[in-house]
């Protein structure tokens, strides 16, 4: 056995010990031996690999595995730009607390600087984004080395995991990079006994933080983004819950349309996790009058706008039953006023759609969102439920690479996905579409707003009618793609509709992969959510 193959085996080997299930491999030649190792892993049933041929997606589909399932996922490429086509979903790792393992093959370090093809510097390619990285030594055949290989994947894992977020793996081949039987390898490459890691590195658990220094009397809020920390005790306060928090289902349904309202001001406000979709909830949180603080679960807290007085754990408070019923009654007042706007067909066709996709998807589903406009649609519209695992990339919120982060979650979800996304994110992740006719394929349905561009650009600040001369062709970004026939080309069954109310009579039942269009105009985004804050604003009047 060559040291190349040796090598690879030990590494594959050694990352299954360490909990790997799932693994993700782009086709490539320095990688070749990783590849093999993998490849023979799969066919023993050691491991799941899913191979893609674009490395961006298959970063992001390794992110949506390890996002559900909590377990390290390696995606592998070979030199070169393949390794910083990683990049971004490395970054959506870092800042979402994903452990995503980055294993690079590269060049020996002779060939670097040297003009050799596909070579660049990987060591440090994706900067203080990672937990921990590591260049392993050119294999040479020697005994005792399958030790540092073992031990470098250990400790990886272990920093993904205990430190919440990605690291990089950069293995060095020499030639020759394809399997072969001899000469005999100098030593047994079996590892430790009864399928134990080299080293069984325990995982830190996150520490206990101090109690906040709270006002139990005070009227209190609670804000809950992505990253929220498990069994919060949030009995008897009112929460605003993004739907990737954890807390949807405990959170007003009216939430972010109350934050502001003058009769609800509280006087503290608890931050949990990473709330960004909402400008009044920053707002709030930049108010010099209202105490803020955030719950400190040992990664770095949220304070955009560095009001916050203090960090510790949540202590249980003594609910303020007028407070609550206050935030509650409003809630009823807004949810109602709110349903009626959407009930009329002139409301946004994106809100009426995450209403609608939220209450008839079944009970055990997953949900991905997308960045843009259908995280916030579901956040506005949507009636909050329990039963459902909600996934959106908030890390870095970027549109990129949400086609494989849905498929990545549907892979590793037990029962029916689902993923609402615009039409610009479709398009960015096309080749996530693409799935090879060995490859494990999802249970997953796409439900796609197609307004021919970038609808959230009309609710920013560039979509005022000041900037109308230059606002579509720079960020309307037009576009004239026939998703039928995208979806006709990927093998995904297709169906369109017009009107969201029609959403349940298509979903059908869940089983392999299906795209439903729901087509709808651009135009008078703007002016109808205006109009829908008018009206809930007009129902709290008399609050």
């Amino acid at each position: 056995m060559n040291p190349s193959t040796a090598q690879a085996r030990a590494i594959v080997d050694e990352l299954i010990r360490c909990g790997v299930v799932d693994a993700v491999l782009c086709p490539g030649s320095r990688n070749a031996p990783l590849a093999f190792a993998l490849h023979l892993a799969d066919a023993q049933g050691r491991l799941r690999l899913h191979v893609r041929i674009d490395e961006r997606t298959a970063g992001f589909l390794a992110l949506g595995l390890a996002q559900r399932s909590g377990r390290p996922v390696p995606v592998c490429t070979t030199s070169g730009t393949a390794v910083a086509n990683l990049h971004p979903a490395v970054l959506e790792a870092s800042y979402a607390g994903v452990p995503l393992v980055a294993l690079t093959a590269d060049r020996p370090p002779e060939l670097v600087g040297t003009g050799a093809s596909q070579t660049v510097v990987q060591d440090g390619i994706f900067g203080d984004a990672v937990r921990h990285r590591a260049v392993l030594a050119v294999a040479r055949g020697h005994a005792g080395e399958q030790g540092r290989w073992r031990s470098a994947v250990d400790r990886a894992v272990a920093a993904a995991l205990s430190a919440r977020g990605p690291v990089h793996l950069n293995v060095p081949f020499a030639e020759p990079l394809v399997p072969d039987e001899d000469p005999a390898w100098p030593e047994p490459l079996d590892g430790r006994a009864d399928g134990r890691p080299w080293t069984a590195a325990g995982i830190r658990a996150p520490t206990t933080a101090d109690p906040l220094p709270l006002d139990p009397t005070a009227p209190t809020l609670v804000v809950a983004g992505p990253g929220a920390p498990a069994g919060l005790p949030l009995d008897g306060l009112p929460v605003v819950a993004e739907p990737s928090s954890g807390y949807w289902d405990a959170g007003l349904r009216a939430g972010p349309w109350l934050v502001g309202n003058a009769g609800l001001r509280p006087a503290q406000v608890v931050v949990a996790g990473r709330p960004t979709l909402h400008r009044q909830v920053q707002r709030l949180l930049a108010d010099p009058d209202v105490a803020v603080y955030a719950v400190d679960d040992g990664t770095p807290w949220t304070d955009v706008a560095a009001t916050v007085r203090g960090t510790g754990s949540l202590p249980a408070l003594r609910a303020d039953t007028a407070w609550l019923h206050r935030w509650r009654t409003a809630d009823r007042i807004a949810g109602t006023a709110l349903d009626a706007a959407l009930d009329d067909q002139d409301a946004p066709t994106g809100l009426r759609l995450a209403r609608a996709l939220a209450a008839a998807v079944p009970d055990r589903a997953a949900l991905v969102l997308g960045s843009s406009n259908p995280v916030r649609d579901m956040a506005l519209a949507a009636a909050p439920r329990a039963g459902l695992t909600v996934v959106s990339n908030r890390g870095v919120a970027g549109i990129d690479g949400t086609v494989s982060t849905a498929t990545g979650v549907a892979l590793a979800h037990d029962g029916p996905a689902y993923a609402l996304l615009g039409d610009l994110t479709l398009l960015h992740d096309t080749t996530g579409l693409v799935l090879g006719p060995d490859e494990p394929a999802p249970d997953l349905t796409f439900v796609v707003l197609n307004d021919r561009g970038g609808g959230i650009f009309s609710l920013l600040e560039q979509g005022a009618p000041t900037y109308a001369a230059s606002f579509e062709r720079v960020f309307g970004t037009p576009h004239t793609v026939d998703v039928a026939a995208l979806c006709a080309a990927m093998g995904i069954a297709h169906t369109a509709v017009d009107d969201p109310a029609k959403l349940p009579d298509v979903l059908g039942e869940p089983g392999g992969r299906t795209l439903v269009e729901v087509r709808a105009e651009r135009g008078g985004l703007r002016d109808g959510h205006a109009r829908l804050r008018a009206h809930v604003d007009a129902a709290l009047a008399g609050l």
